[in-house]
This record gives structure tokens, sequence and C-alpha cells, in this order.
């Protein structure tokens, strides 16, 4: 037995978190034991456990979520360690985990220290102290605006970069706790160091391009706490015996780049002056915000550069301009050796595609997105400091000599989040738009989820989030990244009395709030509990949610007519879908006012049902009346009286369906086929219908349609992208026209993640694993398998364990599935075609394989349309012999006539074929089997 994946609040060995509560949560493996019979956890302030501060002992213990109460204190490393007994008498104890708090409310003896008011270039603080005694313990707790970096003796602290992050600095700033445990000189001098950035605080950030949104002076505030083996304590604040100086940073900013100009002071006098004291920073000029009550302990994952990227070729463009291809879009920074001749100047220029063979950036708006160094002729590895990039490519102007690839290093940004979920399929192209989707979560999970990495917006648009959380949070251990997420709309929201903005920072307090986008309130808390299943974290989600839907339900109130409908405001609707007024309209033409009604009643009835969960039994009536009277309301609205829903779009089945907002299921499941037979069975939905589509087709038992929207190819379909060799999710679906043109530099990312959500399909029906329970303690594994795939893996490593569910068909017809599934858990196995039917299976290793009842290597049927048909030639050959006129229509690509069935043609009695031939065809086709995948 080992005990694994340790995490408290789902962080590995936190450090100078906010503690509102300690949940423990470990898994098991490497066991004969099925489940546990007891757990103890215990905590101690000693490396050696010789004091148990805390413990906690019994069989029910959660492995997915521990609470556990106790008093902290601040400044404190604490020592944890699990063990857990089976029930074959197997036992086993974790290794030794900590867990550190940081200043938590104690006050604050520092100062915030800043430049003279004039002095508005990118400053270093600095001090130089003497360290005469032992040191027993050494931290560093600091914090900066906008953004800093801390060096001791010229060696920067830690591995983070952008720190501290996308605050809130009306409320809070973060504070970073540094350990430095071995890192000072005993018995010798020392100097602390402190360079400051624009960052988010001050540079030029926005939708509107504003300069100094919080600020206008860059500050940083710290505090350096040396316990000594004597048992003496010593603290070295920021205050004014600190001096500053200009640093080699000529100008950074989100959007600007940065200049690193180590010629900068050549000429110029950089002497260390006294730091200016800001007394009384909350009101100040220019240094509002400030206050120390803002200050907090951090709640922010670190952003590390968590992978390294080689340079893939180096162009000789048409234009004759030296560019780098790092064969993959990315977030983050190009890293080099400088070793140049004195005043040399390298510009780096960022971009995610070629036009004409060319380096091209114009998508980025009025990011300037540039990286410029000049050399003083010493020898160094260069970097941005406070900034980061989205791209590909990369144009190099003034390196001296020919570039090499083995020069240059990307380096990729994004927050420490554990990757949990992978998946492998017998398809290349589906693998691409697998890793497309996995690299899309990469560039945009940058301390918030943000829309794209690369122009000037790179904001926290809270309908991206709300649609793609759910494969997010299969791709990746979401809980602390999102439980920060949480935070930051909380405290949004409280300005916009219980409104939740179209996306964070929401600077100024813009009162523009719609559906789907604020709906981010519900729904983001209801996918954290699907998933990770955890109570404790809901109470501190509650406010939010319930505040939220009390928002809708006051402003549809205050009209004096209560309709009980979001008929009211502005929506953004069924974003950037294909069935507008033109394809390249931004709004679809699904009725705005239904979709944000739909999404009005599931919100009620996802806080209705939390409440429940969380014993708050008048909430739960309360919720439960309004929820039924929305859905009375809908259905009065957008419903005929015979039941049919009257917003015939792909998009409104798609959320009637997936919210079980209807009158008829089965009807409505008709409309919405009729509805993509008339759309020739192309996506005509955007961001509401999009995500959703596949995964809403499977529910509805329409696996093979889902897998026809998965496996298209042509505009719009998902491969399309990966035809055109897109290594990330575009923001539409055209962003790239078919020469290889961008379609409109307006609006258009690259590197969206939106519709990268069609994942969740595939790891909860194609792979099948979806929970049960939340928290995937109980978890059904129901695989629906297609020829067009041929094999699939899937690992998804729960917060209660791991689950594997493998899948192939082979070439003799039989169907060999390998299911694991994790100490202490269930899973209701559906396999298709299996003769003993349902099983639920223990925590082990299972391995099946039989001859399905239906042949999986026969995929067509009746029911299988013309455009399938027309895309095997064996299928085409035999169609031809009976029935040529139909071939010759198939093989016409005509849309509208491929979107019909083989049935539906057979009933069709003004073509050209004989019936008896036609259905000798239908019976010849059904019997083909497809065995190269």
């Amino acid at each position: 037995m080992r005990i694994t994946n340790i995490r408290i609040n789902g962080i590995d060995n936190p450090a100078g978190f906010l503690y509102e509560k300690l949940i423990f949560s470990w898994n098991v493996r490497d066991t004969a034991s099925k489940r546990q019979t007891n757990a103890v956890i215990e905590v101690s302030d000693s490396r050696d456990f010789k004091t148990i501060l805390c413990k906690k002992e019994g069989p029910d213990l959660k492995q997915g979520g521990e609470r556990l109460d106790m008093d902290l204190r601040p400044r404190t490393t604490y020592f944890y360690r699990i063990a857990v007994e089976g029930d074959v008498r197997d036992r086993a104890v974790s290794d030794i985990c900590t867990f550190e708090t940081g200043k938590m409310d104690e006050c604050w003896d520092a100062d915030w220290i800043s430049t003279e008011k004039e002095d508005t270039f990118h400053s270093v603080m600095t001090k130089s102290f003497s360290v005469s005694k032992k040191i027993r313990r050494a931290r560093l707790y600091a914090a900066g605006v906008g953004l800093f970096e801390a060096y001791i003796n010229g060696k920067k602290l830690g591995e983070e970069y952008l720190a501290p992050y996308v605050n809130n600095y009306e409320k809070n700033i973060q504070v970073m706790t540094f350990p430095l445990d071995g890192i000072l000189r005993e018995n010798g001098g020392n100097t602390l160091e402190l360079l400051l950035g624009k960052g988010w605080y001050m540079g030029t950030f926005g939708l509107e391009m504003q300069k100094e949104n919080y600020g206008d002076r860059m500050a940083a505030i710290a505090e350096l706490h040396l316990e000594y083996e004597d048992g003496t304590h010593e603290c070295i604040c920021t205050d004014k015996s600190w001096k500053y100086y200009g640093s080699d940073i000529e100008e950074s900013g989100i959007y600007f780049g940065e200049i690193l100009n180590r010629m900068l002071w050549e000429k110029k006098e950089n002497p260390h002056r006294p730091v200016q004291v800001l007394e009384h920073p909350e009101n100040g000029e220019g240094t509002r915000n400030l206050a120390k009550s803002h200050l907090t302990d951090r709640i922010s994952l670190k952003v590390l550069a968590k992978e390294r990227i080689p340079v893939q070729e180096v162009l000789r463009t048409p234009a004759g301009e030296t560019v780098l291809d790092m064969g993959q879009n990315f977030a983050g920074y190009l890293e080099f050796r400088a070793d140049f001749l004195k005043g040399t100047k390298v510009v780096l220029d960022f971009g995610e595609i070629l036009q004409g063979g060319n380096f091209y950036n114009k998508n980025y708006r009025e990011a300037k997105s540039q990286f410029v160094y000049v050399s003083n002729g010493c020898k160094e590895t260069v970097r941005a400091h406070f900034t980061f990039f989205g791209f590909r490519y990369v144009r190099v102007t003034g390196w001296p000599g020919a570039c090499k690839k083995e020069d240059f290093t990307g380096r990729v940004l994004y927050s420490d989040l554990r990757r949990i979920g992978y998946i492998t399929t017998g398809n290349e192209k589906i693998n691409r738009l697998y890793k497309n989707t996995v690299w899309g979560l990469k560039s945009n999970f940058i301390d918030m989820p943000t829309d794209c990495p690369q122009r000037s917006e790179r904001l926290g648009w809270t309908g991206d989030a709300q649609v793609f959380a759910p494969t997010a949070s299969y791709h990746m251990d979401t809980r602390a990244f999102f439980h920060k997420f949480v935070k930051d709309l909380r405290d949004e929201q409280q300005y916009l009395e219980g409104g939740v903005p179209n996306y964070l920072p929401n600077i100024g307090h813009k009162e523009d709030v719609g559906s789907v986008w604020g709906d981010i309130a519900t729904f983001l808390p209801d996918t954290l509990y699907t998933y990770y299943g955890n109570l404790d974290e809901m109470e501190y989600c509650y406010p939010l949610m319930k505040d939220w839907v009390d928002y809708i339900d006051r402003k549809d109130s205050m009209r004096g007519n209560r309709q009980y409908l979001f008929n009211f405001g502005f929506h953004f609707g069924d974003w950037l879908a294909l069935d507008g007024p033109t394809e390249s309209s931004f709004k679809g033409s699904t009725d705005d006012d239904y979709i944000a009604s739909v999404y009005y009643y599931r919100s009620a009835q996802i806080v209705r049902k939390m409440a429940q969960r969380l014993g708050k039994q008048e909430d739960s009536e309360h919720y439960l009346a309004l929820e039924e009277k929305i859905k009375r309301a809908v259905l009065h609205e957008f419903f005929t009286p015979g039941g049919r829903l009257a917003v015939d779009t792909q998009a409104a089945y798609v959320i009637a369906l997936k919210f079980g907002l209807y009158v008829d299921r089965d009807k409505t499941i008709e409309q919405f086929k009729i509805r993509l037979k008339k759309d020739c069975n192309k996506i005509k939905c955007g961001f509401v219908g999009a995500p959703l589509l596949c995964t809403v087709l499977a529910e509805a038992g329409m696996y093979e349609t889902a897998y026809d929207f998965l496996f298209q190819e042509g505009f719009p379909g998902w491969l399309y992208s990966v035809d055109l060799g897109a290594t990330t999710i575009w923001e539409r679906w055209n962003s790239v026209l078919p020469d290889g043109t961008i379609s409109d530099t307006g609006m258009n990312s690259l590197n969206h993640y939106a519709y990268g959500s069609v994942m969740e399909f595939v790891y909860a029906y194609v792979a099948g694993i979806r929970p049960m329970e939340p928290g995937f303690r109980k978890a059904v594994i129901a695989p629906h398998p297609d020829i067009r795939l041929g094999s699939l893996e899937c690992l998804y490593d729960s917060v209660n364990g791991l689950y594997v569910s493998k899948w192939s068909i082979e070439e003799n017809g039989t169907f060999k599935v390998h299911i694991e599934v994790p100490f202490g858990c269930e899973a209701e196995a559906c396999l298709p075609g299996y003769p003993g039917g349902k099983q639920l299976l223990g925590a082990g290793s299972y391995d099946f394989a039989y001859q399905p009842e239906k042949d999986l290597r026969k995929p067509y049927h009746s029911k299988t349309t013309l455009s399938r048909i027309a895309r095997d030639e064996k299928a085409m050959e035999v169609l031809g012999r009976y029935a040529p006129a139909i071939a010759g229509m198939a093989a016409s690509g005509d849309p509208e006539m491929g979107a019909n069935t083989l049935e539906d043609i057979s009933k069709m009695g003004y073509l050209p074929f004989e019936p008896e031939q036609l259905k000798k065809a239908i019976e010849e086709i059904s019997e083909l089997k497809v065995v190269d995948k």
C-alpha cells in the first residue's frame, strides 16, 4: 500500500496561503485492499511529531477531502502525515508533508516604500544587513505593486513569475512567502533587493486600454523574519532605511512587453537614494489601495515556467526576416543566452501565425508584445521579467550572426496545476485535437482563466471559463485554481450588489451583467462539487451562487410586472454562432431572452440543490418555488401549447435538453434531429451551444451523430483547424481560412479554449468515465466505441483516485476493455453489447474481451447519412452497383442531400432509383466491415 497525491486545499505542501479551512486529501495505490477500514491524520509543529497538535481518526475519513479544525499561528510550519489501513490488513503511512502559514492577521511593522514621485523608472528597492548568529528559520513576506521579484545576494528567490498576480487591489493584495533557509550568509553581509514592475496594477490593461488603473507608483512592502538558534528573533522591514536605484528595465507591461536595457544607465547618474515611505497610502495621491489592511496571505497558485520548448525551425521569410518556429502555440517567454558586443540590440516580436510565409501579429490589436534586449557586453541568460507572450512564431531582429535553434528555449508559463487527465486514441487527428485543448488550458490558466494570452485583452471572461470548467477539471486538478477565481468573482460581485461581471478584472466596476457569463456564479461551483464533492468548499461558494440568482430575481421584481424571465439587459447570447444574419456576425439567431431565461432556471435549480445539501432548508424551499415559476414562464413564453420548442435553433435544443427544460423530452429530441438535418448536420451554434453539443447528443442516445460532429473536417468542425495545422483551439470556427489567411484581425485569437469543451464528451462518453456521486467516489464507466476511433485509452486521476478506461475494436470483432477502479471507490460498468449487462465493480483492475451483440466493425445501417457513406470507397462501390444515381449524388458532396440517411432516401419516391435495389444496397452496406481505422 502506498499513499500518494497528498494535498491541502488541493495544493502540494502549501506555504503562506490563506487557509479559510483545512481540507486534507490523499489517494491510496498499490494495494490488494478495496476499501479503507481506518485512517488517521496527524498534525504537529515538529518533524519528529513529538507533539500532536491535531488528530482525526476513523474508518469514514474521506480521502477526497477531509476537513480538520485547528487553531493556526502566524508564520509557522506544520507537519502532517496520513495513515491508512485496508480491508486485507495492509497499512501505510505517508511521507511527512508540510503546510505553512503566512502572516495571517498579524500586524505589519513594515511600511510601503516607493521612489520619489519624479522617479518613474522601474526601480530596485535594496537593503544590506548582516547576520551574526546561527539561523534556525528565515522567511521573507513580501508584496509589490504591480509585480515584483525578490533577490538575495543577487539570486532570485523562488521559481515564481508575475507575483503577486491578479489582485482586487481595492480589497486585497497577496503576500508571498519565501523560505530563506540555507540561503543567507551567516556571519557576513547580505543584500535583499526587490525589483518592481508595472503589471496589472499600473500598466496599460483592459478593453479601454487604460493605464494606471489602480495607482501610478510602483511600491513594495516586506518583512524578513529571522529566528535564531538562541531563541531570539529579528525582523528586517521595509522602512526609511532602505534605498533604491533604477533597474535595467526601461519599460514593461502585460500588453506592451518589456525592454531590458543593460545600457540604460550608461551615461546617467543612478545613485542609491533613500526611499519614500508611503505613510498613508490608502489616501495618498497615486498610491491608493495600498492600505496595510488590504494585505492578505496568498490565494493564487504559483505561476511557474513548467515546460521547455525547443525551437523547431529557423525560417528565412520571403520578406528577408528571421523567424523562429516553436512548433507549438503557447504562453510564456523566450529565453536565450547572450554573449554579445556592448550595445548590441536584439528585438523579439511574437506572433501566432505566418501570412504568405511572413511574420504577422496584427490580430494582437494594440498589444505590442515585444521584447527588447540591449547588451552591455556581459554574458548572461536573458528573459522577460514582468510580462508574458502568447505565440508560436518569433521574429528576431538584430541578432549578431546567424540564429541557431539551440540559441533559444521557449518557457511555458501557467499556474501550478497537476495534470490528471490523459487520452490517447487510434485516430491521430483526434489526438491532436485533444492536445490542442490541453494547450488551450495551459496558455490561459495564468492565475486567472483568460480568454486569450496574446492580444490586448487577456481578461478573465466568465462565459469562457463557465463552459470550459468541466473539461478543465478532467484535464487538471482545478480545485485551488478555481477557488481563487471564486474569490475574485465574489469580491467583485459585492460591488455590483449581486451581479457578476462579464470579465475580471472589472476595472471601474462596470455594471455590465448578462446571462451565461454571469451564470458562472452557479455553474462553476456546481462543476467543483461534481468533480471534487466537497461541501466545505460549497459553503464558501454559496454566497456567490445565492446572490447571483437573487440579483436576477430582484431586477425582475423591480419592473413591477414580474415575469420570472431574464428578458432584460444585454446578453451575449450564442456568441459567434454561425446562424446569425451572416456567418461572421457576432451573435447567432437563438433568442437572447430564451437563453438567458433557461440559464436563470438552471441557476435557480443549482442553488436549490446546493441549499438542500448544505442543510439550508428554508433557502431550498424558496428556490424550489422560484425554479418552478421560472419553468412555467419559460414553457409559456417559448413553447407552443402542443409542447414544441418555438425557438428553432441548435443552441435552443441543446440547452433545453441539457437542463431538462421542455414539455416532452422525446418531442424535443425529434425537433432537434430535424433541426440538425435542416442544418445539413453542420455546426451552427456558438459559445452557448457548441461546447455542450456532443455531450447533449450523447445524453440523448445519439452517439453516432456526436461522433459525426467530432470527426467533421470541413468548416465548421473541430478537425477543420487541426487540418490547417492548429496546435491550440481557435476563437472562431474559421479563424483561419483554407488558404491559410487569417479571417478577421478585429477579434481573432488562435488560442481560445471555449470550443475545446468538446473533450468533456470524449472523457464522459467516449471513454465513458463520469461521476455517479460527487467527487467520483462512485463512477460510471460506460464507453461508447466507434470504429472511426478504433481504440482509446483514458486515465483520469480523480480526487478519489485513478480511473482507467481502455478499449479497442480488434480485427476479428472482439471488443477489449480494460478498467481500473481506485481504492475506496466503485464503478458501474456498462459495456456495449456485453452479455452480462451492467456490473458493479469494486476497487481493482478488470479485463473484458467479448463479441458484442452488434458487430462494432460494421458501422453502417439504414440511418447512416449519405455524407458518411460518401467517405467510404467500399460503401460507395456497393451503392454505385445498386443505385448509381444516389451514388452520384453522394459523390457530389451536396450538403443538403448528404444530410439524409439511407432510410430517408428510400422514402423519396421522386428520386431515380429502384426501391428493391436500394434496399439490397442498404443490406449489403450494413454488412461491410471496417478493419483499417
